[in-house]
């Protein structure tokens, strides 16, 4: 089985493992305490905050060990905003940021705050000017992520740094995703990190202050980690948290030019090898193991279930894969297609023969979805005027899309054709359709059922 998730969670480290193992016997104790089991584990985590701070870039004393990354991020907008409130209410995020940092900022709209998400062009970039744009009088705090957790798209972190500086607000950086390959760059103010990204275990996260920044940690507080990561701390999970963070930086260089090697071999193939497929993400700023492509007329559930029995394990923002059965952010902020989406991203060590062998895979596994999902037209297909008419209710993405496809060269050029859709992924995928397929978004209307998008024949 080849395993190609590693953005979501990457195969633990040899050396975490190894820490992991031989601090169970020295870690145990309460390093608050004074004896010499309490001194034992007091050295471990002072030694792991020092190799995981030389990591960041930052002063021991300015980490903290969370729970988790999602906890860091939680914990890190929480007290940058109270810490701020007498500056006002205001938070400015990427309309791409991971969902913890959406959840906080959905938290700060129901008490009273108000939020501004910055857009992303096609390839999922921000532009620095406009953060600069939405900066305020009243803004708290500015959140963006250093590279983006689905399509693996590297921000101009030092550039919104800089603006943010100039204004006197602070920048929230959210390393989840590239801290392993690298510090990250620019005059950021508060960072957070996950351990289980970059090979350590999981329930570890990272949380940077730097010295200066107004921060008030918010609900009960203890003497633990400056305050802002109540409870007992696991130490031996910290511990192999740094030192695999130690581990993957000496390996990171070597390693970075590898699997970029491997992913510009996807990236190049797959628009051969597959068609009507288009890779995503910005091609040149982006992470090294990083790959994500969309394939139109394809289901994303199934085409995982078919790579899976052949052996590959990837991950999809297709909406059909989320609990929430609603397009992913990410690609609906870019404006991508979101069915058919697959994201490859390789841990550490993968074999360039299990690259080939994906490739060799993907062909037929995406044939076989198209097969199946395949359906006649005439039934749903109907002229009103000079309109061709889709009816797709009561169909999921990407049948409307399939439908679509197959009637567009029965109306003249110039010609409209009106797809019914009642799925919410209709709204991203038809108009990602035509941008892929060189036709014309006219744009969506009312209907008596769900929602009519008009598409113009323009080739």
């Amino acid at each position: 089985m080849a395993y190609f998730d590693a953005a979501s969670s990457a195969p633990l480290h040899p050396v975490a493992r190894q820490a992991l193992l031989a601090s169970f016997d020295e870690g145990w104790a309460d390093p608050a305490r004074l004896y010499r089991e309490g001194r034992r584990a007091r050295v471990l985590l002072d030694a792991a905050r020092e190799a995981a701070a030389e990591a960041v870039g930052c002063r021991p004393d300015e980490l903290a060990f969370t729970s988790s990354g999602t906890r860091a991020v939680h914990t890190g907008i929480a007290g940058a905003l109270a810490g701020r409130r007498r500056i006002g209410r205001h938070l400015i995020v990427s309309a791409v940021e991971h969902s913890s940092v959406l959840h906080s900022a959905e938290l700060l709209e129901a008490a009273g705050g108000s939020v501004t998400q910055v857009a992303v062009d096609r390839a999922g970039l921000v532009d620095p000017a406009a953060y600069g744009d939405a900066l305020r009088a009243d803004t708290a705090l500015a959140c963006l992520q250093s590279a983006n957790h689905e399509v693996g798209t590297e921000q101009p972190v030092g550039a919104v740094a800089e603006v943010c500086r100039a204004a006197g607000v602070p920048l929230l950086v959210d390393a989840a995703q590239s801290l392993g390959w690298g510090p990250v760059t620019g005059d950021w103010s508060l960072l957070t990190a996950s351990a289980h990204k970059w090979g350590g275990p999981s329930g570890v996260g990272l949380l940077a202050v730097r010295k200066g920044v107004r921060f008030a940690a918010q609900g009960p507080v203890d003497e633990r980690e400056s305050g802002r990561a109540p409870g007992f701390e696991n130490i031996p999970a910290i511990v192999a948290a740094a030192a695999s963070l130690r581990a993957v930086r000496a390996e990171a260089a070597e390693e970075a030019a590898r699997l970029r090697e491997l992913t510009d071999r996807i990236r190049a193939r797959v628009p051969r090898l597959v068609t009507d497929a288009e890779v995503v993400g910005d091609p040149v700023r982006r992470l090294p193991g990083v790959v994500t492509f969309s394939c139109l007329y394809v289901d994303g559930e199934a085409l995982l279930h078919e790579l899976d029995r052949e052996g590959f394990s990837v991950s999809s923002g297709s909406s059909c894969t989320s609990s929430t059965l609603t397009p992913s952010h990410v690609l609906r902020a870019m404006g991508v297609l979101s069915e058919g989406n697959v994201r490859v991203s390789l841990p550490l060590g993968t074999a360039e023969e299990d690259v080939e062998r994906f490739l060799e895979v993907l062909p037929r596994a995406v044939a076989a979805v198209r097969e199946k999902l395949g359906a006649p037209v005439s039934e749903t297909v109907v002229r009103d005027a000079d309109v061709l008419v889709v009816d797709s209710l009561g169909k999921r993405c990407p049948i409307p899309v399939i439908e679509l496809a197959k009637v567009i060269g029965d109306v003249p050029v110039g010609g409209l054709v009106r797809v019914l859709s009642d799925d919410e992924a209709a709204r991203l995928d038809i108009p990602a359709w035509c941008e892929m397929r060189n036709q014309e978004y006219v744009g969506e209307e009312p209907a008596e059922k769900g929602t009519a998008y008009l598409v113009r024949r323009v080739s």
